[in-house]
Parts: C-alpha cells; structure tokens; sequence
C-alpha cells in the first residue's frame, strides 16, 4: 500500500512538474526574449479595455519616429487559410488552421526561427515571397527541397517559396508554419488598410527588439506621444499605445494568453499536496506497524545499537521503499504524458536533465518526510518494555498523530472534491444556460465569395433542400471569436459614446433563425446595403433610456461612416462566453460582410442534408476546400480549457481519494488487531454486527466532520477566485458542500465498512483464545 500510493503521488507530481515547465518555457528559447516586446493596445474610457493587436501604423510609426528599436515588424495572420498547390493538371489543396502570416522583414531576426534554407537577408524585402517550415514542405511536396515553388493563398496571390524553416518549436505562441511577404496583404484589399489609425483588427500585430539599454519605460513614454500626433478631441487622450514583454504573452489573460499563471499555481500545490497525501500515508501505515516490530527494536537495542542507527536503518528502509515507489513512478508517468498531451493538445515530452533533477529533489524529500517521525518513534522505544511485549499504542503516538494524518489527507481529497464539484457545476450552467439564442441544430457553412448572386443562389439551393428550417447569411453566429468593435454616436450628440458596440452583420433572417427574441420594433427589411440597425438591450442600458424609446434614434458606428435608424430592439443574448459580459450589440445588413451561412435543420434528415450542403457548396466555390461546423460544437470551444482542466482535477482527485482510502484501509487493519478482544467480549455480550463497525466507525466520522470545517472555507475562497474569471456564473450554494462531504463519506464508509466487517464476523471464541 505505501509503495502503490507514493508511486501514485509521484507520478502525479511528476506529470504535473513537467506541465507547468513546459507552458514556463515558452518563447523563452529565443535569443534575447528579455529585450522582445510586443505592442499593445488600451482605451482609458469610462472603463479600461485592452488589446493584443494594434492599428496597423503603429508598427511603422515606431520604427520611423524613434531610434528605441533595433528591430520593428509588423505581423498579420490570416488565419485558417486555404493553400493552393498547382502541379501540371494535380491541383492540391490544404486548410491551414494555424493559419498564414504576412510579415515584414526583420521578424525572423527578431524571434529565433532558424532558416535551413534561404537568403536570411533578402526575406520578405519584396511581394509575393513565402517561408515554410520543413513540416509544411514535406506536406505540401513530399520533400524540403521547395526553393522556387510556388503556392496560392486563398485563391488571389501566388506566393514563390525563397526559404525554408526548421520545425517551430511546440513551446511558443507564434505557432505559424507558413510566412510570406506583408507587402502582398494589399492583395487580400479587406485587410490592407495601412493607414487607418482608428481601427484594431485582432490580426494585426507588431513586435519590437529594443535597443540594449533601453528600457520598457522609455519606449511606454515615446509611444505615448503617438495618439497626441495621430488622433484628435477626446480620442487623443482615450487611445494608449504599450509594450508588452514577450514573457507576458502566454500567461496575461487581459489580453489573448493561453491561461493565467493562476491556474499553473493552482496545479502546482495539486502536484504538492498529492505528494504530501502519500507520505502521510506512508507515516500513517509505518507508526501503525511500529508495534510489530517492538521486539526487533528491543534486541537490537541490547545488542548494542544506538537510537541513531536505528533511526537511520529505518531511513534506509524508508529509502528503498521509495525508490520502488519512483521507479512506478516514472513507469506510470511515462504511460500517462500521451493521454496528458492528448487532453492539452500539446508535444509535451520528458526532458530528463532538469526532471531528473526535480525527481532527486522530491525523493529524498519524501525520504526525509515519510522516514523520520517513524524511525524517531523506533529508536526512543525502552528495549525492557520492548522485549515483554508491554509498548501501547501511546509509545508510538497513539491515534492522535494518525488522526491528524488522517484529517490531513480528508483535508486535501475533500478541497478537490469540491473544487471537481464547482467546475462541472459552472460547466454545466455554460451548456444549459438560456443564451438568449438557439444553438442546436444549426451549421455553420463559410462563404469565401459573397457578392449578391452568390448569396442568392446559395439561399435559394439551401432553402429548397429537405429537412432545412431557414437560411441566414451573415459575419458570424450570435456568439463568435471574432468580434469587431468600434465607436458609436447616438441621435447626432456632439461626440461618441464612451463605450464601443460590437457590429454584426447579418440579413433579415438572422433573429429568426436564431431564434432571437424583439423586445421592441421590428426586425431590419431585406437589403444590401445598410439601412436600419437592430440593437440589444444593453445599447438601451448604456444610453439611460427603455428600449421602446430607441426605435426611431439615428446612430452611427465605425467612424461615422455607417449611419441609419433604430428600428428594433432585441433581448439580450451572449456574444462570447460567460467569461466576459454581455458587450453593445448593433445587427446591420451589411452584405459585403456576410462571411457565413448558418443553416437552421431538421436533425433527423441531418446526414441527408449534410451532403446536400457540400454538393452546393462544393459546386458554387469549386476552388475551396469545403469545411462547416455545428454552432453548438463552435460554443463548446470557448470553455476547451476549463473542460481541460475540469478532466485534470477530477482525475488528480480520484487519486487523492485513492491515496487516502489505501491509508485509511491500511489503518483501520492494524486498529482492529488491538480490538480483538474487545470486538469478542462485546459479541460474546450481544453486540450485532452494526454495533461493532460503529466502534469502528465513530473514530472516522469524527475526523472527515473535522477535515470538513477545514476543507470547506479553503475550498470556498479558492473557487470563489475560480468564478470570478466568469461574469456569469454560478453561486457557491450549501448543496455543493454538503455533496462533497456526503460523498467523502461514502467513500470512507465503503473502505472502513469492508475491513471493519472481516473484523466484526471474525468467530468471538477464535478472538477470546487468542488473547
């Protein structure tokens, strides 16, 4: 039992060890990641809204305006983008979800993306150049020989390949495999903007090394002047340009960082505690034992040895027990990093240099933590006492260190109950949660072309298919990543809200097919161009005023360049996940945006009507490659990492559990070799079975009621803190707690039950004559 729950806490250590140094390590193989930043974004309004991306002439600005850089690039990413091979009459195509990045030249000296093949210095100087990796050659052309070859994005530009990449390490954000020349984005004319300082895609990114010597500070305080320069009235004072370090961009959750250091803290006292829950198990099962070897310590005693040598001959045992204990350790590890990187699509692999050295650390400090209270409690035996067989369980402790054991591993198992309890609890409001939308039954179908044939021809063909609801074309679903936010001005005031509203295009058809509610008006007539705006009611909310009193007040959004009526106003629904509010909302019929088709069916004609859509589809964009999605699946994706993580503490608490039931098991045998006459006596008086696992089970009730009123309020603050990444979400109610220690004592209960029971049908004569 000892070895089995240290290799269980080991593993897990190790695994979670091995987690957190790899998401600690990324970026940081470039070669000066400390002097590497990226520009950034902030409005300073009536709240302070951030961004990871920033107008596209802030880049340029920068390098022309002052000397604080060494290297200044600008980065736009076209994200899941078709590539186009043409070889004689074979036409290839892939969809790269990683997407393709237009750069300037100097990012590839900027980052540490060795060049295998190539002119390093004549990278992206002139349009239409491409740089693959070795990866994304072989794919595209079943060899790395690719200088001179020739690839198409998204059916526009065809770009030369001039170099090659070594494979992008998996420890990085700027996981693009496919890089061409940022002077070609002119090509693709919705994103070449170059002088428009007023708007931020999520694309377009700049990085900067600075200059040794200079500091963050100095480059903050020059970018500062920029908005002064570029923007007037109160925008000048609203917009702030600022570097971010490069070492910030995995974990700062204000802007797009894959998760908070939080969460990597929150794994690591996982990893910490489990190890602890198997050395107090080892304690718990070693001083339970002591007795039994009372009489070994007595003999060695008279023969001579000194309490030291005991103490030491224990720790050697301790030693070996947990080198076993390591060796499975590694084993188990080993056979669970696949499934590991599975559930974080990650690459995640052993480096055994510094696990190695993280392993030596941990086992000789559970050495040291399982061995000595144990090998103290041998060696301070009397050997009189020892050899007449006359030591008690108050020699070695009695039960109240083991209580305290005990109470500690029930601690720990019960914090992640309740924790697995909170985050399916949360997890489960997100899927049932009232949306203010439907979600089910609708697919997604991207539109690469949208001009007004096109759309009205794929409304007419998807309309007429068997099993379909209805048909909307517009930018995206209700709730999307892709947002796009800019300023409003309502009924002509003098200046614009202080407050931006998120712009969806979308036709006439888009409330009804997803099914969202009017609270007041109507909804928007058929058009092409835009008319008339629907908006939510947070509009209404933000502007001081009831929806009804909207209907007929001119706005006008995106600079002022896209003006009409209010004519109705929806009910509130959710534009991204429940980790952040419900933002402003106009619906307009802006048709040269209509980047999606979501088609409302019947699922029980879905496998028909599926393959009736890529027949359409296939047959009016004959040069893509066909993808769609299902809305709810689309959803799904914004809560990947709490799901990720629900999966971890689940598995981490079962563990504990495991861990701890293994001791509790362990401890309840050796109380019941004291108890034997006890347990006859009492049997021999009449005592019923339920009688006798009561005196067993009593003692356990005690200490889970006690490892309860400790778990519950450190379980409380540390998911209060967990919910507080959401804006909606659920309340830490009674239920939640009272679930977990209904469960803890089931589980205990089982345990102590099954051992208890052996000792309570054991025959009272067979007892009696025993003693």
């Amino acid at each position: 039992m000892s070895v089995i729950g240290l290799a269980l806490g080991m593993a897990c250590g190790i695994l979670i060890f091995t987690l957190v140094t790899y998401h600690l390590s990324f970026d940081t193989f470039h070669k000066n990641p400390d002097r590497i930043y990226r520009f950034v974004t902030e409005w300073h309004d009536d709240e302070i809204d951030r961004s990871s991306s920033v107008p596209m002439p802030v880049g340029t600005a920068f390098r022309t305006d002052f000397s604080l850089g060494q290297i200044t690039a600008r980065t736009f990413l076209m994200g899941n983008s078709l590539v186009t091979i043409n070889q004689g009459n074979d036409v290839k195509k892939f969809r790269e979800e990683n997407g393709v990045t237009f750069a300037e030249p100097g990012f590839l000296d900027i980052f540490n993306f060795p060049l295998i093949k190539g002119n390093s210095k004549e990278l992206f100087g002139k349009p239409k150049q491409a740089v693959v990796t070795e990866k994304v050659a072989f794919k595209f052309f079943g060899t790395t020989d690719v200088i001179g070859k020739v690839i198409k994005v998204e059916n526009k530009t065809q770009f030369t390949i001039v170099g090659v990449l070594k494979n992008i390490p998996a420890n990085t954000d700027l996981n693009t495999e496919i890089y061409v020349s940022y002077g070609s984005l002119i090509d693709y004319d919705a994103f070449g903007n170059d002088k428009n300082w007023g708007g931020v895609m999520s694309s377009s990114k700049a990085y900067t090394l600075l200059q040794p010597g200079v500091t963050r500070a100095a480059a903050d305080m020059a970018l500062a002047q920029l908005p002064k320069k570029h923007f007037t009235g109160r925008d000048a004072s609203v917009w702030k340009f600022k570097l971010q370090p490069l070492s910030d961009v995995h974990f700062n959750t204000e802007f797009d960082a894959y998760a908070s250091k939080t969460y990597l803290w929150a794994l690591f006292f996982i990893g910490l505690f489990l190890i602890i829950t198997a050395c107090v198990n080892f304690v718990n099962l070693a001083t339970a034992q002591a007795l039994n070897r009372a009489k070994e310590v007595g003999i060695r005693k008279v023969m001579g040895s000194l309490p030291y040598q005991l103490f030491w001959q224990f720790i050697a045992e301790t030693a070996i027990i947990t080198l076993v204990g390591v060796i499975v350790a590694v084993g188990l590890a080993e056979l669970f990093l696949p499934m590991l990187n599975g559930l974080f699509k990650t690459e995640m692999d052993f480096h055994w240099m510094q696990l190695s050295l993280f392993i030596v650390f941990a086992t000789v400090v559970v050495i040291f933590l399982s061995g000595s209270y144990p090998g103290l409690v041998l060696a301070r035996f009397q050997p009189i006492l020892a050899l007449k067989s006359k030591l008690s369980q108050k020699d070695v402790g009695g039960f109240s260190l083991r209580r305290v054991l005990v109470v500690t591993q029930f601690v720990i198992s019960q914090v992640l109950i309740i924790g697995s309890i909170v985050v399916v609890a949360q997890m489960r409001y997100a899927q049932t949660a009232d949306l203010g939308f439907k979600k089910d039954a609708i697919v997604l179908l991207p539109m690469p072309k949208n001009d007004k044939a096109t759309v009205g021809t794929m409304r007419n063909q998807l309309s007429g298919i068997p099993g379909v609801e209805s048909v909307t074309f517009c930018m995206g679903a209700p709730a999307s990543r892709s947002n796009s936010t800019t300023g409003i001005n309502y009924d002509n005031r003098a200046e614009d809200e202080h407050w931006g509203i998120n712009m969806k295009s979308a036709d006439d058809q888009y409330i009804s097919t997803f099914n969202i509610k009017l609270v007041a008006g109507r909804n928007v007539f058929a058009a092409d161009t835009v008319r008339e705006f629907l908006v939510n009611e947070t509009v209404a909310r933000k502007l001081g005023i009831q929806p009804k009193d909207l209907i007929g007040k001119k706005i006008a959004v995106n600079g002022g360049t896209i003006k009409g009526p209010v004519v109705g106003v929806v009910k509130d629904f959710y534009n991204h996940s429940f980790h952040s509010e419900i933002a402003p909302i106009c619906i307009m019929t802006q048709s040269d945006n209509y980047y999606t088709a979501a088609v409302k069916m019947d699922m029980r004609h879905a496998k028909e009507s599926l393959a009736a859509f890529e027949k359409i589809w296939s047959s009016t964009f004959p040069e893509e490659l066909y993808s769609y999605q299902f809305l709810d699946e689309s959803i799904a994706r914004f809560y990947e990492l709490d799901n990720t993580l629900l999966k971890l503490v689940e598995a981490f608490a079962a563990i504990a559990i495991i861990i701890s039931c293994l001791g509790l098991y362990g401890l309840v045998s050796f109380m019941a070799v004291p108890k034997t006459k006890e347990i006859g006596v009492r049997k021999v008086l009449g005592a019923n079975i339920g009688q006798v696992l009561w005196l067993f089970g009593k003692e356990f009730t005690y200490l889970l009621l006690i490892a309860f009123v400790i778990a519950a309020p450190l379980a409380g603050w540390a998911m209060h803190n967990y919910l507080q990444d959401f804006k909606y979400k659920i309340s830490l109610g009674p239920g939640i707690f009272l679930a977990a220690i209904a469960s803890t004592f089931v589980i205990a209960a089982i345990t102590v039950s099954y051992r208890a029971t052996i000792a309570a049908l054991t025959n009272p004569v067979k007892s009696l004559r025993s003693e």
